[in-house]
């Protein structure tokens, strides 16, 4: 019987999906770009439902940018390594207008505190190395 060549692309073997289910500190930082991203998506439900003509196309917006943290927490609950970087940006996003709403007066404090505190415990773990590992990001020597 003869052998039909094979061709170079068929040499490369596919990424390899990750065993079993994903560490628990990449499980969390899902869980917390899941939850800014329904806030997200809830306040521009509300921006569309209570404002005037304008305020409905700014709650489209926000419903548009509500798909960051979203999709980042989908990559993230999935081990993708694409997700990292969006998280990453929502939580540094997020630092500066939880700052914002702590400094604000009324109910607006608490929100801002339990903004804060998620953006926090985001980071601290998407820069874990638990979780770089179970993304398959190389850690560089400094």
């Amino acid at each position: 019987m003869s052998q039909t060549p094979k061709s170079p692309s068929s040499d490369v073997a596919p990424p390899a999906e990750p065993a079993g289910p994903p560490p628990l500190r990449l499980t969390l930082a899902a869980a917390v770009a899941g939850v800014q991203g329904l806030a997200v998506a809830a306040w521009g439900v509300t921006m569309c439902f209570t404002g005037g003509g304008k305020a409905v196309l700014a709650g489209l917006l926000v419903l548009v940018l509500a798909a960051l943290p979203l999709g980042a927490a989908y990559g993230l609950r999935k081990a993708r390594r694409w997700s990292r970087g969006p998280a990453l940006i929502m939580q540094l996003l997020a630092l500066p207008i939880a700052w914002t709403m702590v400094k604000s007066d009324g109910a607006v404090i608490a929100g801002g505190a339990v903004l804060g505190v998620l953006a926090i415990a985001g980071l601290v773990l998407l820069v874990h190395p638990a979780t770089t590992d179970a993304l398959g990001i190389r850690r560089t020597a400094a």
